[in-house]
């Protein structure tokens, strides 16, 4: 059975991570909650084509943090009980 997401889930969704984020990034410095910001940063940091008169830079980097997917969990539970 498919089930397609509207769009209030998949915002609900990056809200979550979004607000994981910010958890993982708080809680940094916090005795005792540094634990919530324990990840990994991974993805392309800099590529760079020069041709002369243009030149482009692309990157892409995503940081996982266990509030992160704490956050995307509790988002995708949240969004189970949408309908």
């Amino acid at each position: 059975m498919k089930h397609k997401l509207s769009f209030l889930q998949i915002l609900v969704l990056l809200i979550g991570v979004v607000l994981g984020s910010l958890i993982a990034k708080m809680a940094a410095g916090v005795p005792g909650m540094g634990w919530l910001s324990i990840g990994q940063s991974f993805g392309l940091t800099t590529a760079r084509l020069d041709l002369g008169i243009l030149t482009l830079t692309i990157g892409f980097s995503m940081s996982i943090t266990i509030a992160t997917i704490l956050g995307l969990i509790i988002a995708i539970v949240i969004c189970r009980y949408m309908k």
